[in-house]
């Protein structure tokens, strides 16, 4: 790419400077730390981060110097990041499906928390893992789930244990010598408080059908990031929703709480710079990068509009808006932006397209499909 330092200003001056042809990814550590200590700060709890939304380790590292000092890891790559990385840090191995050889390295490695939704499954735990290790009691939480509200993507159609299973799988957990817990997700990007004071409520009932009191209720990811202009999420609502929720259904004795945001964390501390390849006859817009790339998660998620256009010398378009597809660089007809964005009337060929918001599955998803897919890094002091 050409670079002339290290850091950036904004996206602005990288594409002044270096005018890139392939997509960048453009970090700016200090709103991810700034998001950090905002869940730190105001949710009632441990934050631990979900790896797997952005494993990057420019992002474990920040977020340890924010004051992160828990993990979500998904697999045996994610508990070995971890353990590198965060040595000292708790790391709660939440997918709730393994292979026998995944549940071994994860004992090896000193896991001892772990999340079931199915008797079979629990079935291997008890085989495999001890009630202690490293003197240290274990943790297992059997996982449910509802009827999605407010997400925009439902895990409860892979994942989760009906209240009636788990309050079995939680029984059985107590009567085994396990640490009880519980944990859940309400949804992708799930903007409505009401989803977390749903499953919390249920959480009480479950312990009431087991008879078994909960040690820890994490209530899992889903915060949502900023996605769509003008609308910013209120995670502070949320906060206060889980909180209070938490305190009334538990009779002001609520579990310990945990959460495990992953999007919610990182999403905004990150900008996809793209480039215009062309534009089909004044209308259809084609990209350097696409649903193969950096935006895989578009099509199942919805569009990211919080965007911006700028000319090779890194001036804002300020045309009047309209709405344009959007394909990527790749000659598969999939390869396209759901629906239309809006974008500014004087769009041109070589132009620069910014989506803001762009760190959670994105990097991670880029498959280098068709030869594209090549994309450059760049960390900036500010993302507008």
């Amino acid at each position: 790419m050409g670079h002339h330092k290290t850091v950036w200003d904004n996206p602005a001056e990288l594409i002044r400077q270096t005018q890139p042809e392939n997509p960048v990814m453009v970090f700016a550590p200090t709103v991810l730390q700034d998001r950090a200590r905002e869940f730190l700060d105001g949710f009632p709890g441990l934050v631990t981060y979900a790896v797997k939304s952005n494993p990057d380790e420019a992002v474990v590292q920040n977020l340890v110097t924010a004051g992160i000092s828990g993990f979500d890891v998904a697999s045996p790559f994610e508990i070995d990041l971890i353990g590198r990385l965060a040595p000292q840090a708790a790391r709660h191995y939440h997918n709730p499906v393994r292979a026998r050889s995944e549940i071994a390295h994860a004992v090896r490695a000193g896991i001892t928390s772990w999340s079931v939704d199915s008797r079979s499954e629990l079935e291997k735990l008890f085989d495999m893992v001890p009630t202690q290790i490293e003197g240290r009691g274990v943790e297992i939480s059997p996982r449910f789930k509802l009827p999605v509200l407010g997400a925009v993507y439902d895990f409860g159609s892979k994942f989760g244990a009906t209240p009636a299973l788990a309050a079995e799988l939680l029984q059985l957990v107590a009567k085994r010598g396990y640490i009880p817990s519980l944990t859940f997700h309400p949804g992708t990007q799930c903007v409505d408080p009401a989803a977390w004071q749903s499953y919390i409520t249920v959480a009480r009932e479950i312990c009431d059908d087991s008879g078994v009191a909960a040690r820890r209720l994490n209530v899992g990811g889903g915060f949502p990031s900023h996605r769509v202009g003008g609308v910013e999420p209120d995670l502070q609502a949320i906060f206060a929703a889980i909180r209070d929720t938490a305190a009334r259904a538990f009779d002001g004795n609520a579990p310990d709480l945990v959460c495990e945001p992953g999007r919610g964390l990182c999403a905004d501390a990150f900008s996809l710079v793209t480039r215009v390849k062309g534009i089909r006859d004044g209308a259809s817009v084609f990209l350097n990068d696409g649903v193969y790339g950096g935006l895989a998660e578009l099509p199942v998620v919805g569009n990211l509009d919080r965007l911006e256009v700028f000319d090779p010398q890194g001036r804002p378009r300020q045309g009047d808006a309209a709405g344009r597809v959007i394909f990527g660089p790749t000659c598969d007809s999939v390869d396209r932006l759901p629906g239309e964005l809006s974008l500014p009337a004087d769009i041109a060929e070589g132009d620069y397209v910014v989506f803001h918001g762009a760190g959670a599955y994105s990097t991670v998803t880029n498959t280098r499909f068709n030869g594209f897919g090549v994309m450059a890094n760049a960390t900036v002091m500010a993302l507008s």
